[in-house]
């Protein structure tokens, strides 16, 4: 798989995927780890996921980079956040303010977190493009690694101001719901057989999987599944070659 600034470009989303099932969430990231993914995305947004996910990476956690996120309405409940990812991971490689919440509160004491070493990067992520203006003032600071946003055909605000501006500044971009999301239905559409062989992929996630990473500006996308054999095809979207724009704008129609 090609590695890009976060390392291999496919990742791994945990977002309503296996919850509180450790049984399910250690094939899943088995499965993922056998196929060449080792970014782990999660948050405590997402019910039973961060622990299962620690408990998943029993006896591979070397093989892994955690990036799970702050997610709290006060300094006490991201405090607690934080002990628990320390007690599951051991450190966390990338710690994000998820959906920017009080991140200029908690932007200082993540950053004496990453000095004292149990986190790495720092970034910062939200889903909505009404709070992009807000976004780009955070990273403008420049105390930002990495920054998440949703790219997919459907959804492609962040290309007018989250990708420019991050490339300008040289901050790693990843990329949340690359198979859709809010909008709905982008995965399940029914494309052609002959369509998908045009493309020169085996399935219509890889075509979106590529589609986004097309964009040098990406570094790493998360698809999320619940399904251990989707996450070795996923993965394999992850090698090269990619597309060049016409085969990008057949990925856009086949999406409608």
């Amino acid at each position: 798989m090609l590695e890009r600034r976060l390392g291999p470009v496919v990742g791994l989303g945990t977002w309503q995927t296996f919850d509180s099932d450790a049984s399910l969430a250690r094939e899943v990231v088995t499965a993922a780890l056998d196929a060449g993914t080792c970014v782990f995305d999660s948050s405590p947004m997402y019910g039973g996921a961060e622990r299962s996910l620690g408990t998943a990476l029993d006896g591979r956690r070397d093989e892994a980079s955690v990036a799970t996120k702050i997610w709290a309405p006060s300094a006490a409940e991201a405090r607690r956040q934080l002990a628990n990812q320390i007690a599951w991971y051991g450190r966390v490689e990338l710690e994000q303010v998820h959906n920017l919440v009080a991140w200029e509160e908690y932007l200082p004491w993540l950053e004496d977190e990453r000095d004292a070493g149990r986190i790495g990067r720092i970034g910062v992520t939200h889903y909505d493009p009404s709070a992009f203006a807000e976004l780009e003032r955070a990273l403008r600071t420049g105390r930002f690694s990495t920054v998440q946003v949703p790219l997919n055909p459907y959804e492609r605000e962040s290309e007018e101001r989250i990708l420019p501006l991050a490339a300008e500044l040289g901050i790693a971009v990843i990329v949340m719901r690359p198979l859709g999301g809010s909008r709905g239905g982008l995965v399940e559409r029914q494309v052609p057989r002959e369509a998908l062989d045009q493309l020169g992929v085996e399935t219509w996630a890889q075509a979106l999987l590529k589609w986004a990473l097309a964009d040098e500006r990406v570094d790493l996308v998360i698809p999320a599944t619940r399904r251990p054999e989707r996450t070795a095809e996923n993965a394999r979207a992850g090698q090269p070659p990619f597309f060049g724009s016409d085969e990008r704008r057949l990925v856009e129609r086949l999406a409608g």
